[in-house]
């Protein structure tokens, strides 16, 4: 299954929560930050959001399953793939993974339109966006 590593970082201590574990709220920024890490491989840069084509992928359903806990000062990353490309959709698959022994903490799916930041409709996904992201696209078994 081809995956990026869209973020990497070190679960600090204001990441967690007064369980003690790090806060719901961090594992999807993690993964917000991974949609646009990957988005950007795929051609629709920072840039191009504010001066170019002006198109954004926009998350529009989750499903998520937390799977270990994540503490201060695990070295975590974050893999995703892409599991569907539509016509104005793909869906990507996020692991957020602790480097110490490769365990999946946290994997969503999420389903995101590829939003006209001028509109605010969806917009069809256009061809070179849509070839690059195959590379990333999980085979069926």
């Amino acid at each position: 299954m081809p995956a990026m590593t869209s973020f990497r970082s070190v679960v600090d201590p204001n990441d967690c929560d007064f369980l003690g574990h790090m806060n719901v709220s961090r594992y999807f920024a993690a993964c917000s930050d991974g949609v646009f890490a990957i988005q950007s491989e795929m051609g629709l840069t920072a840039n191009d959001m504010r001066n170019g084509r002006r198109l954004s992928f926009a998350v529009v359903n989750a499903r998520s399953d937390f799977r270990a806990e994540l503490s201060a000062g695990d070295a975590i990353r974050l893999e995703t793939s892409v599991t569907e490309i539509g016509t104005k959709s793909m869906t990507f698959r996020h692991r957020l993974v602790r480097s110490d022994g490769d365990t999946i903490a946290f994997e969503t799916v999420f389903k995101c339109v590829l939003l006209s930041l001028e509109t605010r409709r969806a917009a069809n996904i256009p061809d070179d966006v849509r070839a690059l992201a195959t590379q990333w696209l999980e085979q069926e078994a």
